[in-house]
């Protein structure tokens, strides 16, 4: 279901993505609830929660990167994006 609020998102969301991050996963994921709500539209027998946490994550990834060091996730260098 849909997110109303980033304080709403899955705890494993909100406690390794810092809030600009938890702000993409959660319009990602709100975005691809409607796109991917027919079972026509995915790609495969994933639920239509399923498709839209791997949307919300890839738009995550696009704009930040895990440190293999850390752990934590920062925003990607604008020659990394």
């Amino acid at each position: 279901m849909p997110y109303t609020d980033i304080k709403d998102l899955p705890e494993k969301v909100r406690a390794h993505l810092p809030q600009h991050a938890q702000e993409i996963y959660k319009a990602a994921f709100n975005h691809a609830w409607d796109e991917y709500r027919d079972k026509q539209a995915r790609r495969d027998d994933a639920s239509q929660e399923e498709t839209a946490h791997k949307v919300a994550w890839a738009a995550v990834k696009h704009v930040y990167q895990k440190e293999s060091h850390s752990g934590n996730w920062v925003l990607k260098k604008k020659s990394d994006v």
